[in-house]
């Protein structure tokens, strides 16, 4: 493959995990997910106040330690897929944060990213909001335990707030990849479309809508 660091990006709901799972399996990867464990999290979607600037920072400063450690590991030695880029700390800190939250985090966002490696192709997986809130809610559980989830009004900001900031992307070749009418598990044949539309990127943004 011409990719040795693949990242696959899109709203909650979609998948993510499980696809640079697969790719990581049948590519032999290395594979670097996204931690999901954020202690703030619950109070971020039950609205306590200060909560979204603490739930930010937490997921900013453990995403950078992770990258730092693939760039001082032998990151290019093997090829490397994970399930996130970055960058998107950008997307839901633009979303979630007041203005004097933002100033703060902007100067602090500068500092991290400016030594991490950049995926060589980002995939991103995109639904209409409708469709993305339906799995957002069949994803959720209902214990009794269960932190309070988000609304369906927050998936739509969200959407679109991914929808903006990837129309607008130019840091890597981007493969947008339409879920609307797919079953998301990726069974082994839309696997291996997948990876022919991969392996045949050249730069800049390529559209593909997987066969149903």
């Amino acid at each position: 493959m011409d990719f040795r660091y693949l990242a696959i990006e899109g709203p909650l709901g979609l998948g993510k995990t499980s696809l640079a799972e697969r790719l990581g399996a049948r590519l032999d990867a290395t594979v670097v997910l996204d931690d999901g464990e954020n202690p703030f999290l619950g109070d971020f979607y039950a609205g306590r106040p200060g909560a979204a600037f603490q739930t930010q920072l937490f997921y900013t400063l453990a995403r950078h330690r992770q990258q730092m450690e693939l760039r001082q590991g032998d990151l290019f030695s093997q090829t490397t897929v994970s399930d996130y880029v970055f960058d998107r700390d950008r997307i839901y800190a633009h979303l979630n944060l007041d203005d004097n939250e933002l100033f703060i985090y902007q100067r602090l966002f500068e500092l991290l990213a400016r030594d991490l490696p950049q995926p060589d192709l980002v995939v991103l997986l995109q639904s209409p909001t409708d469709v993305l809130c339906r799995r957002v809610r069949g994803r959720v559980r209902h214990d009794e335990d269960d932190p309070p989830q988000p609304t369906d009004a927050y998936v739509a900001e969200l959407n679109e707030a991914y929808h903006h900031f990837f129309f607008h992307y130019t840091a890597t070749p981007l493969l947008v990849v339409e879920t609307s009418q797919f079953d998301v598990s990726w069974g082994d044949d839309a696997l291996d479309d997948l990876l022919r539309q991969i392996t045949s990127m050249t730069g800049g943004t390529r559209y593909y809508v997987p066969r149903a």
